[in-house]
């Protein structure tokens, strides 16, 4: 069996120091040459049902990183279009609680509505905010701008106390961190940041009973039997959270098929153990330089406050990083190594 070492080293060769996870992943040596064979496939004119069969397979993938039935994953395009479907089966004057200064995929398809009553409070009040008339909760798991984790379990418990569902998006956190989506109503991530995949995919895992959701976007792939719901109505939705596909970008599936194998290969819970300690160490740094991030204990993501100015420069410096809110924003994955912090340790004390 390869080393983690090995295995990385053989997959990724990125030109300077990759720190932007949190924006997007760097390609797998194995998911590009996916690519490459897709578009070969449609440029030679082949049949296309092995770019159909990668769906699949990615949706099984998927299913097994997130702990569900595969018949509960719905194969999606953004977060934004799994949040809009949520938005539009609540009923209207329904209160959505959200969290101040959330992701905006996570929030406008509730704003836009206009009949729906949205409330927002601070990332650590949100289980104890939850009322009687919440009817919904809105959260990213980990938050885009500065990497705090959500407490997820005391918002399912204060959420099944009133009554309430939960919708998490899962998109800063799918591939690093050890999740149970099982223990949400409703679960979202994007596929182009820890999980290493092209850009155009997502997913959505529903309930059993695919909690009250309607398909409204449902086209010709939302069908029971897809070739057969190409003209016409579709006459018998998919019985699995298929009915709430949309129709798939192929060559992104293809490449992303490789992208899962390679984290089911490495193993959540190794990728975790990787990532936080490079996280650690970058925090301990900047204390000796006399920087305090913010607050984000157990994530992979570290923002500094007031650093974002300086990424301008580490970029021409070779350093890739993502200046947020005025944050820098430093984020670690499975193909970073110490030697990457201490480069941007070196950096920050220039």
């Amino acid at each position: 069996m390869e080393t983690f070492a090995n295995l990385v080293r053989a997959e990724f060769t990125p030109k300077n120091t990759f720190l932007n996870t949190a924006s997007s992943g760097l390609l797998p040596a194995r998911t590009v040459t996916a690519l490459e064979e897709a578009v070969r496939l449609r440029a030679e004119g082949g049949p296309l049902d092995p770019l159909f069969d990668d769906v699949e397979a990615c949706r099984a993938a998927y299913a097994r990183l997130a702990g569900v039935p595969v018949e509960r994953v719905a194969a999606g395009a953004t977060a934004a279009l799994c949040t809009a479907l949520i938005a539009a089966a609540l009923p209207p004057g329904a209160e959505v609680l959200t969290v101040e200064g959330d992701f905006t995929s996570v929030l406008n398809p509730f704003h836009v509505r206009g009949d729906l009553k949205v409330r927002a409070v601070p990332l650590e009040r949100l289980p104890e905010s939850v009322r009687p008339d919440t009817a919904l909760v809105a959260v990213s798991a980990v938050q885009s701008a500065d990497g705090r984790i959500a407490d997820l379990p005391a918002l399912r418990e204060a959420a099944g106390e009133h009554g309430a569902r939960t919708y998490v998006d899962f998109s800063q956190a799918a591939g690093w961190l050890p999740v149970d989506a099982d223990a949400h109503d409703y679960y979202v991530a994007i596929t182009y940041k820890w999980l290493l995949g092209p850009h155009g995919a997502a997913f959505l895992v529903v309930p059993e009973d695919f909690g009250g959701l309607t398909p409204v976007q449902a086209g010709w792939v939302a069908g029971e039997r897809p070739w057969d719901s190409c003209y016409g109505p579709v006459t018998e939705l998919a019985h699995s959270a298929r009915r709430f596909d949309v129709s798939p970008a192929l060559f992104t599936y293809a490449g992303l098929r490789a992208s899962l194998e390679l984290v089911e290969e490495i193993g959540v819970e190794t990728i975790h153990a990787h990532d936080l300690a490079l996280a650690d160490r970058f925090r301990a740094g900047l204390a000796t330089l006399g920087h305090e991030p913010v607050p984000a204990p157990g994530s992979a993501i570290v923002s500094v406050p007031e650093l974002g100015r300086l990424q301008p420069e580490l970029d021409r410096a070779g350093l890739a990083l993502s200046n947020r809110a005025g944050h820098l924003r430093a984020s670690f994955h499975l193909y970073n190594t110490p030697s990457d912090v201490d480069r941007l340790l070196d950096a920050l004390s220039g």
